[in-house]
């Protein structure tokens, strides 16, 4: 394509560190998103946004649809076969590999979708943010605790519209559990457990030692991007890339930002106090010295665990007791409700509240939620529904809608910053299983083992800092 000709060009001219210094010197020579320039609540003559998408060949693809209605004017993902499939729905948009030879080039933007895999969520949305573009980002927000702070503090900073792509946070579900609560319905919640049947691809593994061909027309070296360089395999693209520290967020990092969405919102949870983890590690059988065997346990510090178990604690927030939040992946499960009716099973994937005077239990989404037993909701006198409701509990047009000044995002980055560096901090202390990590969130550190600290920011690749 033209568009990829002159960007190979372009890809040799501009460094990456210029490139982030420019893009900062840009936002400072007042370049404004049109709705800006015309005063609050202006739109374009046309009444559309024109959107970008980073990253089209897995979620960004059902993001750009959701999204279809505007105009969709740029596409961008370093891989061609799995870009080629998206670009013939949208023929009149220009395509690229580079986001920043994107961003450099095209300046009629509006808005960027990001929807890579997660450790190139924060480098993507900072730059677009820097311009002056909206951004709606696929969750985890970011792949680190360090990052989700900054892209929080660069969306007030550059007064964009935000949302993060946890699409239960726009369900009826969430109100509902909200309303509910509220009304004193399982009386205070103490106790809250979230779980998930990821992953559902391979982890607790060590790096592949083997180096294939990198395929053609994937730019390994943008897929990379910020983090540290390794040989392609295909245990890292396109799908697996959940599972290694330096691209994903694991199963916790996938999962968590819906599982546990209607807990930490619904009860305003905030930072905790401190987190602990418990991993399953993998046994296999060596032959010794002497000729006999021994089983020994194998531990990776390059790919998450197979399962985990993370507890959580929250303090007292005004009327609201302490709570106690339990993460389980992998298979694991929370202890069966002694109220859950015999003849029914919990959800592959779903939260748990425990409250004085009785259980809530809701799906993955926070879907679906309900009382239990059975008895207890259907007896249960619902209350009124007091709290907005989403149009159509439709996730990207609520992030349209805020783009164009009507509403402000449900799950912008006030709210879903603070909620990704919650879940983050799980990972964090599964680098150190059976050690309670003491947390102080403001400051963003760990406040007795110091040691953890040096794994809460990344370690950027030489002229990818942000």
């Amino acid at each position: 394509m033209e568009d990829q000709k002159k960007e190979s060009q372009t890809h040799q001219e501009i460094s990456r560190r210029s490139f982030v210094g420019g893009i900062a010197a840009a936002a400072g020579m007042m370049i404004v998103p049109r709705h800006v320039l015309g005063g609050p609540g202006y739109q374009a003559p046309s009444d559309k946004l024109n959107i970008a998408t980073v990253g089209v060949g897995g979620m960004g693809k059902s993001n750009t649809a959701a999204c279809a209605k505007e105009n969709i004017v740029a596409l961008c993902d370093v891989d061609d076969t799995l870009g080629a499939p998206v670009y013939k729905i949208y023929p009149n948009a220009k395509t690229y590999k580079d986001f920043r030879v994107m961003l450099e080039r095209q300046k009629d933007i509006d808005a960027v979708i990001v929807a890579t895999p997660d450790h190139a969520h924060a480098v993507v949305a900072m730059a677009a943010m820097q311009l002056g573009k909206h951004v709606y980002v696929q969750k985890p927000l970011t792949r680190t605790l360090y990052e989700a702070r900054l892209l929080t503090e660069a969306a007030r900073k550059y007064k964009v519209v935000t949302q993060m792509g946890n699409q239960g946070h726009s369900g009826e579900g969430v109100r509902l559990i909200e309303e509910w609560i509220n009304d004193g319905a399982i009386g205070k919640v103490r106790e809250v457990h979230c779980w998930t049947n990821r992953p559902i691809w391979p982890q607790g593994m060590p790096r592949p030692n083997e180096y294939p061909a990198v395929p053609d027309g994937l730019d390994w070296d943008l897929w990379i991007g910020p983090s540290p360089m390794r040989e392609f395999h295909s245990a890292y693209h396109p799908f697996s890339w959940r599972s290694w520290f330096d691209f994903g967020a694991g199963a916790l990092g996938d999962m968590a930002c819906h599982v546990m969405d209607a807990c930490y919102s619904v009860l305003k949870l905030g930072y905790p106090t401190d987190v602990a983890a418990y991993i399953a590690y993998q046994v296999v059988a060596r032959q010794r010295p002497d000729g006999k065997t021994s089983n020994v346990r194998l531990e990776y510090r390059d790919s998450y665990p197979m399962a985990s178990v993370i507890h959580y604690n929250f303090p007292a927030r005004g009327k609201m007791p302490p709570v106690k939040l339990h993460w389980y992946d992998g298979g694991l499960l929370p202890e069966r409700p002694q109220e859950l009716e015999t003849d029914r099973r919990l959800p592959e994937s779903g939260t748990i509240f425990v409250g004085d005077k009785g259980k809530l239990m809701c799906e993955t989404y926070s879907e679906s939620p309900r009382l239990i037993p059975e008895a207890r909701m259907k007896a249960y006198k619902l209350p009124k529904k007091t709290i907005p409701r989403v149009e159509r509990a439709n996730h990207e047009q609520n992030w349209i809608d805020g783009c164009k000044g009507k509403t402000k995002p449900v799950s912008n980055f006030d709210y879903s910053g603070p909620f990704t560096e919650t879940v983050l901090l799980g990972n964090l202390a599964v680098l150190y299983p059976g050690r309670k990590l003491q947390w102080d969130g403001p400051n963003l550190k760990v406040t007795n083992f110091a040691a953890a600290n040096d794994f809460v920011k990344p370690k950027f690749r030489d002229g990818w800092a942000i």
